[in-house]
């Protein structure tokens, strides 16, 4: 198992690390060249700028059972794909479950978006996820959660 961060704009870099170098797991942190990582404990992969870059390369690194952290709901759809272990960075598990719907309202705000209104007020329609990235983290590695 490995543990791989989507790291644009991920706030809990340092905190998966931490976990990962404590469950003795390798750590691969992928990022654009907008973002510079350098951090011990983790390998960073640096891809050019683009749509979607980080994604195509971190998607085809991934085997199954790896665990992905990213805020992405498209990237979390792949990784399902693949049998990786999608989890957001509040601690939310994307689940074949869940990921249909995210899309759907991800698909909804874009296009109220487009029309030039204020997407806000959408419901997630999903229950509340159960604890924190760091527990949720911690419960896929050991194969609780």
């Amino acid at each position: 198992m490995t543990i791989f961060i989507d790291a644009d704009g991920c706030p809990v870099v340092d905190a998966t690390i931490r976990i990962a170098r404590q469950a003795q797991l390798k750590c691969i942190i992928i990022c654009n060249t907008a973002h510079i990582f350098h951090k011990e404990g983790a390998t960073t992969i640096t891809v050019p700028k683009g749509p979607d870059s980080v994604d195509f390369v971190l998607v085809n690194m991934i085997s199954k059972g790896d665990i992905v952290v990213t805020q992405d709901y498209g990237l979390a759809a792949m990784c399902l794909a693949r049998e990786a272990i999608p989890i957001r960075q509040d601690g939310l598990l994307y689940t074949s479950s869940n990921i249909d719907w995210l899309l759907m309202q991800r698909h909804t705000a874009k296009k109220i978006r487009k029309a030039g209104k204020n997407a806000r007020g959408l419901s997630s329609g999903l229950p509340r996820h159960e604890g924190s990235f760091e527990e949720n983290l911690r419960g896929r590695i050991n194969g609780t959660k």
